[in-house]
């Protein structure tokens, strides 16, 4: 039987169609479908195409907080946040791809500047969602001083749909820096590189973002300041005592080379991007066991570093991988090998997990508690 699309205009008409789907149908909501492989349900399920639920609700920019349906591209709501000199701090990738504000919590999903700031689990205040019984819950709040008690909305970030569709969401913001710049330095090998990393994230400097990029002849550590323009002179002077050197991007060149990072334009187009949680101790180790099958497979994945392409995010708590999909065995029997774990974010439908699947157990009593019927698919 081939996969079903409904698009809901409201959220009344998404609890119809739930209420009106027999017994045993399963749903998987999808904005715009930015994320094929998170976004495709598998066949005989039922996409919900939630991208017709659009538009800020409510946005109060005294109390840094606003109400938006789920199906909000990220770059309407960037763009009233703007006027009040106000942005989202975590970051949030792939807007100019047309992310949706529903899809990239439900894939819980940020950019570079989680390093500063923290994730989007960490601005969401709070959500309405349809169970799978059509019925609408809400959860969490409208203002930052909330109710106490179990915060089903944080749950619900990286939850991927399983636990149900998000229709509403409310989050706090920040007022946005003032100014940016960005120091780069290359470093002659990747331990050169990783020790830089971490006398940068035990020093008592703030940065905006801290990203690693593996190269061939070496890495390169491109280290982001954010805050008032006349303090950002002294701050890349101290920045730069700290890592030897470097050259600075500013103004064009800067905001290119972080749109460039939370875009994912460095990614082959035919390559499949996976997100590995992971910390910087860890990094040698995936690199080098990265690096074997990577040399191997290259036949068939030409790019000017040779196979993978990688990039280490948010002070090396995040590994970015660009992945041949017909090598993707490789790559997980390399992540397993690690105990480290990968979502498939981009790229062809089909395959979402690789390496280890850590939290289980509680994902499935969560899954139990909030979906007892399972009508929503798990990618």
């Amino acid at each position: 039987m081939p996969t079903a699309l409904t698009r809901p205009a409201s959220i009344a008409e998404v609890q119809a169609a739930v209420h009106a789907a027999p017994p045993g149908e399963r749903f998987l909501a999808r904005g715009r479908g930015t994320k094929p492989p998170l976004s495709t349900p598998p066949e005989g399920a039922i996409a919900l195409d939630v991208s017709g639920l659009s538009g800020i609700v409510e946005y109060e920019p005294g109390e840094f907080t606003f109400t938006a349906l789920a199906g909000t591209p990220i770059a309407e709501i960037a763009a009233a946040l703007a006027e009040h000199g106000q942005f989202l701090p975590f970051d949030p990738p792939l807007v100019e791809a047309g992310a949706t504000l529903g899809g990239t919590a439900a894939a819980g999903l940020s950019g570079p500047g989680r390093y500063r700031y923290g994730g989007v689990r960490d601005f969401i205040l709070g959500a309405r969602y349809v169970d799978g019984t059509g019925e609408v819950v809400r959860t969490g709040g409208k203002v930052v001083k909330n109710a106490a008690g179990f915060d089903i909305s944080k749950l619900m970030v990286g939850s991927l749909g399983a636990l149900g569709i998000l229709v509403e969401l409310t989050f706090k913001v920040f007022p946005k820096p003032e100014a940016y710049a960005t120091l780069r330095v290359s470093h002659p090998t990747l331990d050169d590189a990783l020790a830089t990393l971490h006398r940068l994230t035990g020093s008592p400097m703030e940065f905006f973002a801290i990203d690693l990029e593996p190269a061939p002849d070496g890495a390169i550590l491109e280290v982001r300041l954010g805050g008032l323009e006349a303090a950002l002179p002294d701050r890349l002077a101290r920045l730069r005592e700290l890592t030897g050197g470097g050259d600075i991007l500013m103004d064009v060149e800067d905001a290119a080379r972080w749109r460039a990072a939370r875009e994912f334009t460095w990614r082959p187009e035919d390559a499949a991007l996976v997100k590995v949680p992971v910390t910087p101790g860890r990094i040698a180790r995936l690199e080098t066991d990265l690096t074997e099958p990577a040399l191997s497979l290259a036949k068939g994945f030409p790019h000017p570093s040779g196979f993978a392409v990688r990039r280490y995010s948010a002070g090396g708590q995040v590994a970015w991988i660009a992945w041949p999909h017909s090598a993707l065995d490789a790559l997980d029997a390399a992540l397993k090998a690690l105990d480290l774990a990968g979502l498939v974010v981009l790229g062809q439908p089909g395959r979402t997990r690789l390496g280890v699947r850590t939290g289980q157990s509680f994902e499935l009593r969560v899954k139990a508690a909030l979906d007892p019927e399972a009508r929503f698919v798990e990618v």
